[in-house]
């Protein structure tokens, strides 16, 4: 097999055929040494056969080695190419979507929830806004994380065997201009993030190659938001931002409890904007309800473990969407994986999806044994400093 190189992950999207599965399928040789499991590498064997232990990809932009999809949970991915089939939705205004339910299915879609929340590194991010003169402090209800770069620019990474553990690969990039792959960005390019960008690991990057295949759409982003109870959540808002183009393309993977997810035509007069947000207005006070858009009606689809659903064309500048809150449907532990595709255009994209998904605050990870989220460093020191 061939080495694999984080660069070809944004090669243009395979089409539909058998030959293609090779492209999705983008693994380190499994080596011959394993380590005593902690929590996220015990759920990572639990999910893979004996004789195939699970490998990691290090890179400096990550918080600790992010663990490859183990191999089983990879294979039933590439097969989903071949049998996958979305149903369209388009019978409001503006409205084109594409609807897989599921695309991933069971027990698969649970065994990929369960690895997927134990072995990447999550965010609370903070941040502060200026609401009517005043400044207010904003803290982000859910967990997220993002990997990713901009169309202008693009990682050129070089993957080397770790001195340390044979089964995790190092690597280390460069960025450098995708007009010129020869040149480096100059370091001002992106001052603004809060963090370096850093490229999309192995196990999000061969689900954003079988998006990418399945809707004929490209993507360099990948965004995930984890609800650890029905009381996180989203409020109306649209992923208009002009860092995103006229017309983006958004694929959104459920994987975990089922949440309801609302869409509702923006009112009369409302245009698009910088990631547009309203509030969910009640309709049970007097002149309190909102103008409803002619000839729409609010939709809701109960997105369960393993569903997916593609936004395009005109339904980002003309439709709004949300999860709302949802007391007493999910259990401690139980929570809500969403993992979103996206394309931004300009650095712009890039400095937004850091300062809002990476911030400058710690790092969380998933912890088995307590069934919540904890400090990374916290966690860290109970296991005697090991970072997998």
């Amino acid at each position: 097999m061939s080495k694999r190189t984080l660069h070809s992950f944004f090669s243009p999207p395979a089409k539909r055929s058998k030959n293609s599965l090779d492209t999705l399928s983008r693994r380190v040789s499994p080596p011959q040494v394993s380590k005593e499991p902690t929590s996220a590498t015990a759920i990572a064997l639990e999910n893979a056969p004996s004789d195939q232990p699970i490998n990691y990809t290090a890179h400096p932009g990550y918080a600790f080695p992010i663990a490859d999809l183990p191999p089983n949970i990879a294979e039933k991915v590439e097969e989903l190419l071949l049998t996958a089939s979305g149903k369209a939705i388009n019978n409001q205004p503006h409205l084109d979507l594409l609807y897989f339910e599921p695309l991933i299915p069971q027990p698969t879609a649970d065994q990929l929830f369960r690895f997927l929340r134990s072995s990447l590194p999550f965010y609370r991010v903070k941040y502060t806004i200026t609401r009517f003169g005043k400044s207010v402090d904003i803290n982000t209800p859910r967990f997220t994380t993002v990997y990713g770069l901009d169309a202008t620019s693009q990682f050129i990474s070089t993957p080397t065997p770790s001195p340390s553990d044979p089964k995790t690969t190092q690597l280390t990039s460069r960025i450098v201009e995708t007009t010129n792959p020869t040149k480096d960005v100059p370091p001002t390019k992106y001052k603004s993030c809060t963090v370096p960008p850093r490229p999309i690991p192995p196990c999000l990057a061969m689900l954003k190659n079988l998006t990418e295949a399945l809707t004929n759409d490209t993507y360099n982003f990948v965004l995930v938001n984890y609800y650890s109870t029905g009381q996180d959540s989203i409020s109306y808002h649209s992923d208009d931002e002009r860092f995103l183009g006229p017309t983006p393309a958004i694929a959104s993977f459920s994987l975990g409890a089922r949440r309801d997810f609302l869409m509702k035509h923006k009112p009369p007069g409302a245009g698009p904007g910088n990631g547009s947000k309203t509030q969910p207005t009640s309709t049970s006070e007097p002149g309190s309800a909102e103008k409803v858009y002619p000839g729409t009606t609010q939709l809701k689809l109960p997105l369960g473990p393993g569903d997916m659903i593609l936004m395009r064309g005109e339904t980002q500048r003309n439709w709004l969407h949300s999860i709302p809150k949802r007391s007493g449907k999910n259990d401690k532990g139980k929570g809500r994986l969403n993992i979103t595709m996206r394309k931004a255009m300009v650095p712009g994209g890039t400095e937004n999806y850091y300062q809002y998904n990476v911030g400058t605050g710690p790092v969380y990870r998933w912890d088995e044994a307590w069934s919540e989220m904890r400090l990374w460093e916290e966690m860290k020191l109970e296991r005697g400093g090991s970072s997998v």
